[in-house]
């Protein structure tokens, strides 16, 4: 994936995020991958998960276990 592929994709915010919350990520589905970018730069670089590294991910947060 070239990094104008990931600019062309929906990137949505956390429900939970507030309207000036500084300290956010956005997500975007891509196909089999995930990507993941800072959403106080959107220009800046985005990471690039497989969906089941991201599903472990989210599974570890939602139970509370941390690194």
């Amino acid at each position: 994936m070239i990094p104008s592929d990931v600019a062309q994709v929906r990137w949505r915010k956390s429900s939970r995020s507030g309207a000036n919350d500084s300290n956010c990520v956005e997500v975007a589905e891509l196909s089999g991958a995930l990507a993941v970018r800072d959403s106080k730069d959107p220009q800046g670089p985005a990471l690039l998960f497989d969906r089941g590294a991201w599903s472990s991910f989210v599974v570890g947060l939602r139970r509370g276990l941390h690194g």
